[in-house]
């Protein structure tokens, strides 16, 4: 079986779909990754699968879909293939087009709730225009899965379409080696924040918290459309050496700073339905880092929290009482203990090897029901 699967990034940092095309590799299949590539994008790294890349004139924008989604249906409808994958709303157009044509079965990966993404509050019209390419295509999809419960119930009750739940977890760290190199210094706390640098990302509560932060330091590692900001921001508290920023940089170097955290944090705010049914794969990855989690109060992190005890969640949005809530977290002894105790057996169910069994059977499923030419 040949499978191609289809993404609007770069390849090298989505870790969901480098850990699905490898799993996929077990049905077995061929898979083909197709990504974009600007002029500066990071090489790719040596994967066991085949790997393409559109090279882009326009980096965002409308413009930017118009472009990807047309260069990618001309690659599709001259790429042998036996299934497409789509993953999120912004490839599905091309994906769906070039299907037809050939008359291969489609798989639909929403990574995200795509028309409830904090970016489009506030964009009536690019909202609606998202909305209707969703409204049009989704019910004409037959194999589907997300991230969470809460969001393939939304997805069910909007469309009927029975979305199956893939969680993004990351692959089961079986020990934790001790680091290549000392990122703390004597008697400092580490507290990290993993992933974009977007709007609502809880990402200026948490810098400000830093002001009532003693021997403590926060790692951002990620980019993103606010990084800018952030740095302002930093700068006008005057807490550079409190905040480190990493710039993208690869999962094995983030490995690095995340084994070495005190605390792992994850406060998205309330701004759509994407983030209040986040269940972002950066709470996993502390997971299996052993690291105990703050998290926002929204159901789908809260729940997790709460039925592994493996960290706690926030109510606040003050930055001082964040900080309260830091240096609590940090010092109690017996708390920590217990987190700790807990993340071990955590680690051992919410890993890739456990989910992998849903995607293979669910890529199964595809083949056998797909119709004979």
């Amino acid at each position: 079986m040949r499978i191609i699967l289809c993404v609007t990034n770069d390849i090298v940092t989505d870790c969901r779909v480098n850990r699905i095309a490898l799993s996929l590799l077990k049905l077995p299949a061929s898979v083909l990754l197709i990504g974009r590539a600007f002029r500066h994008s990071m090489p790719l790294t040596v994967y066991k699968f085949r790997t393409r890349r559109i090279k882009m004139i326009f980096k965002k924008g409308p413009w930017f879909y118009v472009e990807y989604n047309v260069k990618l249906f001309l690659v599709l409808l001259f790429q042998k293939a036996d299934l497409l994958v789509a993953n999120d709303l912004d490839t599905l157009p091309a994906v769906f087009l070039a299907s037809k044509i050939n008359r291969l079965p489609v798989v639909y990966d929403s990574h995200e709730y795509f028309t409830e993404v904090p970016e489009l509050i506030g964009r009536r019209w690019v909202k609606k225009f998202w909305e209707g390419i969703e409204a049009f295509l989704l019910p004409r999809i037959r194999h589907a899965y997300t991230v969470s419960a809460s969001i393939a119930r939304d997805y069910r009750r909007k469309y009927g379409i029975d979305m199956q739940v893939i969680r993004n977890l990351p692959s089961r760290v079986e020990k934790i080696l001790q680091p290549q190199v000392a990122l703390k210094k004597p008697g400092e706390n580490l507290i990290i924040y993993q992933g974009s640098l977007n709007m609502g990302r809880g990402l200026e509560l948490a810098i400000s918290a830093m002001q009532f932060m003693e021997n403590t330091r926060l790692i951002i590692a990620g980019t993103g459309d606010v990084e800018v900001n952030l740095w302002e921001l930093t700068r006008s508290l005057k807490l550079q050496e409190k905040v480190h920023f990493t710039g993208r940089i690869p999962p094995e170097e983030l490995r690095q700073y995340t084994i070495q955290a005190d605390l792992g944090i994850s406060l998205e705010e309330k701004l759509g339905l994407n983030y209040y049914y986040a269940l972002p794969n950066k709470l996993f990855d502390y997971i299996q880092a052993r690291i105990p989690v703050l998290v926002s109060d929204l159901p789908e992190m809260a729940q997790i929290v709460a039925h592994y005890g493996i960290g706690k969640v926030n109510h606040s949005h003050d930055p001082y009482e964040l900080a309260l809530v830091f240096k609590e977290m940090l010092s109690d002894t017996g708390e920590r203990q217990i987190w700790q105790s807990n993340l071990e057996a955590a680690s051992g169910e919410l890993c890739w090897e456990n989910e992998e069994g849903l995607l293979i059977d669910l890529y199964r499923r595809v083949t056998v029901s797909r119709p004979a030419h």
